[in-house]
């Protein structure tokens, strides 16, 4: 879950770039980076941090050029150290600076393969590097002609063929201009906005529409999975379809979670999949309990507010916000480390408890990953005088790994993983958890583009749409639970 932003201007866009970052920040908070070319130089800063952290007016006053692309990371599996931030670059052929939200999950054989058989040598443990030298070497064939948008697309297929995943790019080829391509599955989103200037016609890629509006691009549509657009320094756009082979299946966990709800993804306004999640949730809750006793809903903060507005409104009982959040604490969910994630709960909520005292309380939260959060915001309700704490999830229970770019925790850190319903229910300490239907979070989204055929489901389903050799989850799990990463942190 990493956030790319790439535009093509008319002037400096160094400016532009920082600020799409800033409401690209919830995608990630661990390091944040900007590649621009004048023309004649490429000129890169990047750090570890949050995007007003890494840049000051010094390294903004170096980031000269109107055409560039940005990234900000939050630490997937092998990809957290300072060596890791983006964007990367490499200066054969041509010059090509690579910014990548995703997950391969056949790098370690490219790996070998690009050492073996490409003699590059891949210098940090990111598969986004390794992505960036495949996509290097599929253009150095043509070094030695005169670069052409049918080389770049040519050398996009050859990217698709070797590389297997979720991923979604933007990059910077020298001398030809900015490319952007997705997955043949269209997993990870991508975006095309549009802005009409006074010197003409700019263009902008970016994970999700918001940095488009902000910008004052208009959104034009999603990059097709397995397609590559390329817009050159002219402001020309060219595009083309190079997978032969692809189903459109955008990651649901999108909408869920990890995009803002001001979005639109895939035609889908993210608002309002989050008001139909709510919806389906209250029909669910009334099937169960339809002579329930809940007095009050109360949503844990940003995220499930959209949905329990809705769901509030299908029980007849009463909306209140029942907890004050800090902003100035980071998304738990991505905060390295078992203890760090502990420790921050508390510092980020605080209840007011005249919403809690003698009342039943239900709390409405997005999803429950490895159940700490929810376990403390459950005890938190019964110190404030929760009569009782019922507790709704607006996703499935969240059973197994992402591997296409969310670096959710190894296997036996998710809660529901091995645990029946009622089992979660007894370790976050609720008198009664209940979670949505994949069936009807799948048509919660669908609903808002009929269109779309299939979505990737994997961490409730457990289903894998690009398919996974035999041990790629035993070493996924090696490098995801919680002791390996603070061993990689003291090294």
């Amino acid at each position: 879950m990493c956030g790319i932003i790439g535009i093509v201007g008319r002037s400096d866009v160094a400016t532009a770039l920082y600020d799409g970052l800033t409401v690209l920040q919830h995608r990630g908070q661990d390091a944040a980076g900007i590649a621009t070319f004048d023309g004649n130089k490429l000129h890169l800063s990047k750090g570890n941090g949050l995007v007003r952290d890494v840049f000051d007016d010094a390294s903004m006053s170096r980031l000269r050029g109107a055409m560039g692309i940005g990234h900000c990371r939050y630490p997937t599996a092998g990809s957290e150290g300072a060596a890791e931030a983006q964007p990367f670059y490499v200066n054969s052929p041509y010059g090509i600076a690579l910014a990548h939200n995703g997950n391969l999950t056949n790098a370690p054989s490219l790996k070998r393969e690009m050492y073996a058989e490409d003699r590059r040598h891949i210098n940090t443990e990111s598969d986004s590097e390794v992505l960036l030298n495949v996509f290097a070497h599929e253009l150095q064939s043509y070094e030695r002609a005169r670069l052409e948008p049918h080389h770049l697309f040519k050398a996009v297929s050859g990217v698709h063929q070797r590389c297997v995943g979720g991923y979604a790019i933007v990059s910077m080829v020298l001398g030809l201009g900015l490319v952007g391509f997705r997955d043949p599955n269209g997993i990870r989103p991508l975006v095309i906005g549009k802005r009409d200037g006074i010197e003409g016609v700019e263009w902008a890629l970016a994970s999700e529409s918001v940095a488009l509006d902000i910008l004052g691009f208009r959104l034009e549509r999603d990059v097709a999975p397995g397609e590559a657009v390329l817009i050159t320094d002219d402001g020309k756009l060219h595009a083309q379809q190079c997978a032969t082979k692809r189903l459109l299946s955008p990651c649901i966990f999108e909408y869920v979670y990890l995009a803002r709800p001001d979005s639109m993804i895939e035609d889908v306004s993210v608002y309002k999949a989050r008001l139909r999640m709510g919806e389906k949730l209250a029909k669910k809750i009334l099937r169960e309990r339809p002579n329930h006793d809940i007095d009050v809903v109360i949503p844990i903060p940003d995220t499930s507010r959209t949905a329990a507005i809705p769901l509030a409104k299908a029980l007849g009982v009463e909306y209140r916000e029942g907890f004050v959040k800090n902003r100035y604490i980071g998304r738990t969910f991505i905060m390295p480390g078992q203890k760090e994630r502990v420790k921050s709960v508390r510092r980020k909520l605080n209840a007011i408890e005249l919403e809690f005292r003698d009342k039943v309380v239900l709390l409405v939260d997005d999803s429950i990953v490895r159940g700490t959060t929810s376990k403390q915001i459950v005890q938190m309700a019964r110190e404030v005088g929760a009569r009782k704490v019922y507790l709704a999830s607006a996703a499935p229970p969240v059973r197994f790994p992402n591997v296409y770019g969310i670096d959710m925790p190894a296997v036996k850190e998710l809660v529901a993983h091995g645990r029946s319903e009622l089992e979660v229910q007894q370790f976050i300490g609720a008198d009664w958890l209940i979670y949505q239907d994949l069936a009807d979070l799948i048509a919660a989204v669908q609903e808002g583009n009929p269109d779309i055929p299939a979505f990737d489901t994997s961490c409730f389903s457990g289903e894998y749409i690009t398919g996974l050799t035999g041990t790629y989850l035993e070493q996924l799990e090696l490098l995801r639970n919680d002791e390996a990463k603070a061993q990689r942190r003291v090294a």
